[in-house]
């Protein structure tokens, strides 16, 4: 038995320019500064909570953070990101997942999302009975770029790190595989990050890249099917 395990936003569903926006103006109201929506793109995997305090170290915000306040923008970052969101299922998806279960491939969701939103969303589009395993940020301490979050999904499969595959879109997805050591590929899709400048030299010369998710089925197909 086979297994792969897929990263949520960007790759499966299209959420992410929504957090984005969200993060953006939940920052700007709490702290009056602007910042580059292209950071959260970054800063993906990681919990919110520490999500917000790495913004705040990177733009170097002059303003004391501490949990109160880390709190208060969580908060209505999720209220805004309900306000604007309009998630649509990534082209592609439903159609890897339809050949992935036509051979009983072992299939994963691992995200720093809460529990809560992940069943809500992935059950509403695509059905939580497609992943044998789903990790959210609720399930561990330390998030991406942390190992621990690809590690306990490994356990729950129940299969070794050369018997699993992971699909990526974003750096700190890309480095938590690496310090887990699975093999991982990355998929695009509609990230503004570039694979030279944004991935911190985590891509090595094995690393697949794919346009999108849909790119991926026949690769996806040979790799988990075909043994």
């Amino acid at each position: 038995m086979k297994g792969i395990i897929f990263d949520m936003d960007g790759v499966l569903i299209d959420a992410m320019p929504f957090h984005a926006e969200a993060m953006k103006i939940a920052i700007k109201e709490e702290t009056n500064y602007e910042i580059d929506e292209k950071i959260v793109y970054q800063l993906e995997g990681m919990p919110s909570n520490n999500l917000i305090k790495e913004i705040f170290k990177k733009y170097n915000i002059n303003k004391e953070l501490d949990h109160k306040l880390v709190e208060k923008i969580s908060e209505r970052k999720k209220q805004l990101f309900k306000e604007i969101e309009d998630t649509q299922l990534i082209e592609g998806v439903r159609d890897l997942i339809k050949v992935l279960n036509e051979c009983k491939c072992l299939k994963a969701i691992v995200t720093g999302a809460a529990k809560k939103e992940i069943e809500l969303t992935i059950d509403k589009m695509i059905g939580l009975k497609n992943f044998d395993v789903v990790v959210s940020g609720d399930d561990v301490e330390a998030g991406k770029p942390d190992s621990a979050p690809f590690v306990v999904a490994l356990q729950k499969m129940n299969i070794k790190s050369s018997e699993c595959i992971i699909v990526e879109n974003a750096p700190l997805g890309v480095e938590a595989a690496n310090k887990a050591g699975i093999r991982c590929i990355i998929t695009l899709n509609n990230t503004p990050l570039d694979i030279s400048s944004d991935f911190n030299n985590s891509i090595s010369k094995e690393t697949q890249i794919f346009r999108d998710t849909k790119s991926t089925i026949g690769f996806l197909r040979k790799w988990c099917c075909n043994n």
